[in-house]
């Protein structure tokens, strides 16, 4: 069973779809490996009931080919998920089977209207976008496992509304809140926003830097520390690939989708990328040994690169932190130690052919000396050369 079909269950299954045809079969459908057969299922659960909400996100997500038909699709899916969500509003709190209901009818509602928000981002219609987020995070302020504030801060960097980017930061940057890529790095971009046109480093190391652009740096540095895998696709120091359906938070995965959404806006700010440039990598210092401890986060995970590999493709090269470098000795001495093996191994075999080889080797190495002592003894006289050989 794939992440999908995981979340898929977790978000729009319950102990009650016994009781609703519809809903017994589109549990069969999310885990069905098939993905004929489970657009086969969707509509054989419309069948059953036009208003299940969950069969028209099926649809939408797998036999949709574009962003017009998919939001069709979940314009259908909100229809149905509205009617069922009031329905369930109306139950017995108390019981623990409706409870579970409403629970779920809340996900599928949440969902789809977050999807229609992609979708409207997608096709251009930005501002609308923007005012679904808003209205479903003031509606369930709660609800966070689906991190729309998240696309609410890329929605509103398009448009290049900094101050209400601004404004979602103070909220969802919090201390006691989760981090992310995206909230992190774009809380450094706005500093950055404020002194990035201006900034030079010549001119930062003679008369050192301001205020602003302390802060700035201060704020990259935390962002990379939170993930060090930005700074070389926003740099296009590696290149960029489709982001995975899932990430892990400060892993390679979570990278790639952060740089893929919003690398554009790095670029449409000024100087933006090339303070990124000459900082990002001072963060190291200040974390010599990011496994065993951080500096404003936790040690970073050793677990990371595992996952990675499994929620990215085979063809991407996964980047590694920290990067398991050994000392020059360590390469050197294993050199000598592999030619010296070689060399004895052929000594062994061929003694006669590797005395001449020797011969010829030193032979070559010393003529040079040799050419050098004929012509200091041809210009010499023949009585002080001969008073030097004596000694």
């Amino acid at each position: 069973m794939n992440l999908s079909a995981q979340d898929h269950q977790t978000f729009f299954t319950c102990d009650t779809d016994s009781l609703r045809p519809s809903d017994t079969v589109m549990q069969k459908a999310w885990r069905e490996r098939n993905p004929q057969a489970r657009i086969k299922a969707a509509y054989q659960a419309l069948e059953l009931n036009n208003d299940c909400a969950t069969a028209y996100v099926l649809l939408a997500e797998e036999e949709a080919t574009t962003i017009i038909d998919a939001e069709k699709y979940f314009r259908q899916a909100l229809k149905a998920g509205e009617i069922v969500y009031r329905k369930s509003q109306h139950c017995n709190p108390q019981n623990a089977q409706h409870e579970a209901q409403l629970r779920r009818d809340t996900n599928v509602l949440v969902y789809v209207k977050r999807r229609l928000a992609m979708c409207a981002r997608k096709l251009g219609r930005i501002r609308e976008a923007v005012k679904i987020m808003r209205d479903l995070m003031k509606e369930f302020p709660l609800l966070s496992m689906l991190n729309i504030h998240e696309n609410l801060l890329e929605a509103l960097l398009e448009l290049q509304a900094y101050a209400d980017v601004q404004a979602v930061l103070a909220k969802y940057d919090d201390i006691s809140l989760p981090k992310s890529a995206a909230i992190c790095y774009t809380a450094a971009l706005l500093k950055a926003r404020a002194v990035s046109d201006r900034f030079s480093p010549e001119t930062a190391s003679r008369r050192g830097l301001s205020t602003a652009e302390i802060n700035a740096v201060e704020a990259i540095h935390r962002a990379v520390e939170f993930n060090p895998h930005v700074p070389k696709y926003l740099l296009e120091m590696k290149s960029l690939i489709l982001p995975p359906e899932h990430v892990l938070k400060r892993g390679d995965s979570e990278a790639v989708a952060y740089a893929f959404f919003h690398l554009q806006h790095w670029k449409r700010i000024e100087g933006a990328l090339n303070l990124l440039h000459c900082t990002w990598e001072g963060t190291f210092r200040m974390i010599p040994y990011p496994l065993e401890k951080g500096h404003l986060f936790y040690p970073y995970p050793s677990c990371t690169e595992t996952a990675d590999r499994e929620l990215l493709p085979m063809f991407h090269e996964v980047s590694v932190y920290p990067q398991k470098e050994l000392p020059f000795f360590i390469h050197f001495t294993a050199g000598l130690c592999s030619f010296s093996a070689v060399l004895a191994v052929l000594t062994h075999q061929f003694p006669e052919l590797m005395v001449v080889f020797a011969k010829a080797f030193f032979g070559m190495l010393l003529s040079p000396v040799s050419f050098i002592m004929e012509k200091i003894k041809r210009f010499m006289p023949s009585s002080l050369w001969h008073q030097l050989t004596q000694i």
